[in-house]
């Protein structure tokens, strides 16, 4: 007797699509999204400067074995690791070694504390909420008046952090490990930002402030800043993985999520939880229908549905159970002209693509309307 294959349930982000705009570990953070069921579109706004070829990471280097520092803040583990790798390409790791055995090292969190005991030295302290705004306060409360501080950076700007120690007195030299600049080819970003600006992309995840900067940056080059902007307040969703990474985008009035740990993981658990939440459902001829992005789940089976077909689902959606008329229909497809058939059309392939004709009901010389069960009608009579 043959048994019925037990159908797997489709991801949290079945149907929907992510943009992910990061250069460092984009490969990882496009698999944790596509375990999920989501398409990801990448499109990495930023490159990073090979370290053996930095040759302002370098000048910082033996600036600081010739005139050593006071205090280094180490923020990052892969930043402290490539620093020292980089000093031994060129010739000069143990006396940066040898310089570091000798100041006070503050490791802001376990990973960078890893890192700088695997390269023989040890931390004088960390802080426990893995939070520069903590090594920042013990810092002005021990006094930095006439202290020669050494910033580890890794691309991230540290908005408040280097002023406030400069206002105390702090003599501050910055190490600029992996420094970013723009991507040497400009397609896949200049695809992802057609893509939001089209409503394509449901959330777009951003790594890093400098990566945030960038995106913004290309749309103003192509006379595209008020579009995207228009569209990150409106349609996608916009993930950042902490506070400092949202900076320049909420200079531009757009609102941002966080998670509260600044990983990937979390990033992705925070989409989990957003994107199905926003996801328009509805109880439709007896069954359960979830609107989401590019598809729609009907009782939980994942069904394609192409753009001119989600254009007029969601032209029904907005007044379930309403009559909408081919005229207005028409206006929700995509490039659409003046003739009333394209609508019969699309709505032929999007009851084929739904898998249950039944869902959507023509009401002659009028229009369709989703066939909204009978007990659900006074809910949505006002809508």
């Amino acid at each position: 007797m043959n048994e019925t294959p037990v159908q797997t349930p489709p991801g949290p982000l079945a149907g929907f699509t992510v943009g992910v705009t990061a250069a460092r570990r984009a490969d990882e953070l496009g698999v944790l999204l596509q375990r999920r069921g989501a398409a990801v579109l990448q499109g990495p706004a930023l490159r990073i400067v090979p370290l053996a070829n930095d040759r302002e990471l370098l000048l910082a280097t033996k600036e600081l074995i010739e005139n050593p520092p006071d205090v280094v803040v180490a923020t990052t583990a892969i930043g402290f690791r490539g620093w020292i790798e980089a000093a031994d390409g060129w010739g000069i790791g143990e006396d940066l070694l040898s310089r570091l055995r000798g100041v006070e090292l503050l490791a802001r969190g376990p990973k960078v504390k890893g890192a700088i005991r695997a390269a023989g030295l040890t931390e004088e302290w960390s802080p426990h909420s893995e939070s520069l705004a903590e090594v920042l306060e013990r810092l002005l409360a021990q006094g930095v008046a006439g202290r020669r501080i050494a910033l580890q950076l890794h691309g991230e700007p540290l908005p408040g952090f280097l002023e406030a120690l400069r206002d105390g007195g702090g003599d501050v030299v910055s190490v600029p490990v992996y420094r970013w600049m723009p991507p040497e080819d400009l397609g896949p970003l200049d695809r992802l930002l057609d893509a939001v600006l089209a409503r394509a992309v449901d959330a777009l995840c951003f790594t890093s402030a400098p990566a945030a900067a960038s995106l913004l940056t290309r749309a103003e080059r192509r006379g595209l800043l008020p579009g995207l902007i228009d569209a990150l307040r409106t349609h996608t969703l916009v993930v950042c993985v902490g506070p400092v990474t949202a900076l320049p985008l909420q200079a531009h009035g757009v609102d941002t999520v966080q998670p509260e740990r600044f990983r990937l993981g979390p990033l992705v658990q925070l989409l989990c939880r957003e994107l199905p939440s926003r996801a328009r459902t509805l109880p439709v001829a007896g069954h359960r229908v979830e609107i989401r992005g590019h598809a729609v789940l009907v009782d939980q089976t994942l069904r394609a549905v192409p753009p001119a077909g989600m254009g007029l689902l969601r032209a029904l959606a907005r007044r379930p159970g309403w009559v909408v008329s081919r005229a207005e229909l028409l206006r929700s497809l995509p490039g659409a002209g003046r003739d009333e058939h394209a609508v019969e059309t699309a709505m032929a392939r999007l009851r084929t693509s739904l898998g249950a004709p039944r869902l959507i009901q023509t009401v002659v010389k009028r229009g369709y309307r989703l066939a909204l069960d009978p007990a659900s009608d006074a809910k949505y009579a006002d809508a």
